[in-house]
């Protein structure tokens, strides 16, 4: 079985069901920064798209009827990076003030004896979620030691 020849490939946006729009959109857009590039109101097709500099990044569908489930198949975890660990915690100090719910407590990194690393914490719908940054968080235990951090929040 031969494969697809495809050129540049990358990754285009997510989309991510939500229970609750109106709960979920101020959450992307404090945490994230992000615009919103367009919405659907209509009863039973409520939408948004989101993204920065006008690049789609997250779409939000509200067709959810539970929360988000990290034992059925499907998205682990999503994940953004930023260029430092000050970004991460400028997200962080948003995320408290939301009452967000963290895996850990502050900044940890990847595994142990990496210094890449964030914070990992759940949306509204309880969808995992990472904010990381290349360096900087080797100043705290690797909370899984050897194993991706990422892996197992």
């Amino acid at each position: 079985m031969g494969s697809a020849v495809i050129g540049n490939l990358q990754a285009g946006h997510v989309g991510l069901n939500v229970t609750d729009l109106e709960r979920s959109l101020p959450f992307y857009t404090q945490v994230f920064g992000f615009e919103v590039q367009a919405r659907g109101e209509e009863e039973g097709q409520r939408w948004a798209f989101l993204g920065r500099d006008g690049r789609l990044v997250l779409t939000l569908w509200q067709q959810g009827e539970q929360a988000f489930s990290p034992v059925s198949a499907g998205l682990h975890h999503l994940s953004f990076q930023v260029d430092s660990i000050d970004e991460v915690k400028a997200a962080e100090r948003v995320l408290r003030e939301l009452n967000a719910d963290f895996r850990f407590d502050g900044v940890v990194p990847h595994g142990e004896g990496m210094a890449s690393g964030g914070i990992f914490f759940s949306d509204p719908d309880g969808v995992r979620l990472e904010i990381y940054a290349p360096t900087g968080a080797d100043v705290a235990p690797a909370p899984s030691g050897a194993a991706p951090t990422c892996g197992f929040f």
